[in-house]
């Protein structure tokens, strides 16, 4: 029966392919991680809460430990390491591990974050509480430095290497719009940033790096916490607002990112800063639903503030 199932599974483009998402215990990074997997990927993936443990952010139901068996289930090999990734001496454990277990790293997904608990959303920079602004940028910003840190020096070892910097918002968009508040603003600016220095840093050993945003996520939080909704209704949510019509599953994300590591010629990407609607024109891949949302694009050229919403030609 195993090796019926196995014979049924569509081709898997990353097998062999060793990757580090870090950040995966939920949203986009758990969805990257799942869509590696389903190439054929071995993936570590990391995060702070375990079914022992719940991080700051204080959702118990998510964990790295089911991460990891969806991307069993996909078809992949998920290894769950938690990792607290301001902790350097814990990164630089979980990359020693890595490299003793798969003497390689192929892929690094940056993706890092849950700081939102923390943002204060309609503060001036002034009037937001500075501990917890400092906090927002350790968390979006620190964290990605330290892992690069470590992660890097085994990712360089082989050509062919891809670091996948996760952020809210591309190049385009976020430069000349302000994604108050400040805090918000920085810790979403600087991946981009990353990225570019990154690919200047990493050519030279045949390796790529590059910012990639999904669109309006229906991440388990967004669904639940702030629309209320479920991802089977989600559609009730554009009662709350009506542009939550251009949203997208995580998948969709993950589907970007298998595509970039699928493809022989990634480096011709190198600095660039991507979305997930952005490359779903260029590699023809859908979300779960069959279309194609461009969110990046809507949400640029359609009045957010308009009481009605129409997607028609954006997904």
């Amino acid at each position: 029966m195993e090796t019926t199932q196995r014979a049924n599974r569509p081709a898997q483009p990353l097998t062999g392919r060793i990757a580090l998402v870090a950040g995966a215990t939920r949203g986009a990074g758990r969805a990257m991680a799942v869509e590696l997997g389903r190439a054929g990927a071995t993936v570590y993936v990391t995060g702070r809460t375990t079914r022992e443990r719940v991080s700051e952010v204080g959702r118990s139901t998510e964990t790295i430990e089911e991460t990891a068996e969806l991307v069993d289930a996909a078809g992949g090999t998920g290894i769950a390491v938690p990792t607290d990734h301001l902790e350097p001496a814990q990164v630089a454990s979980l990359v020693e591990r890595i490299e003793r277990e798969q003497g390689r790293l192929d892929i690094l997904v940056n993706d890092i974050w849950g700081g939102d608990l923390h943002v204060e959303w309609d503060k001036k920079m002034w009037e937001h509480d500075l501990d917890k602004g400092l906090r927002v940028l350790r968390l979006g910003v620190e964290t990605h430095i330290v892992t690069s840190r470590y992660a890097l020096p085994l990712l360089v070892k082989n050509p062919g290497g891809l670091v996948v910097e996760v952020t809210d918002g591309t190049a385009e968009y976020n430069g000349p719009h302000y994604r108050k508040p400040f805090y918000y603003d920085l810790a979403k600016a600087a991946p981009l940033r990353m990225a570019r220095g990154l690919a200047e840093e990493l050519a030279e050993y045949g390796c790529t790096a590059l910012a990639l945003s999904p669109g309006w996520l229906r991440s388990e939080a967004m669904l639940d916490t702030h629309f209320k909704v479920t991802e089977e209704n989600w559609r009730a949510g554009c009662e709350q607002n009506p542009h939550f019509a251009i949203s997208e599953t995580p998948a969709f994300v993950g589907r970007a990112l298998v595509a970039l590591a699928a493809d022989p010629d990634v480096a011709r990407h190198n600095g660039a800063s991507l979305s997930s609607g952005g490359l779903a024109k260029e590699y023809g891949f859908t979300d779960v639903d069959g279309s194609a949302p461009d969110a990046w694009r809507y949400i640029t050229e359609v009045d957010q503030e308009s009481g009605t919403a129409d997607v028609t030609g954006y997904r």
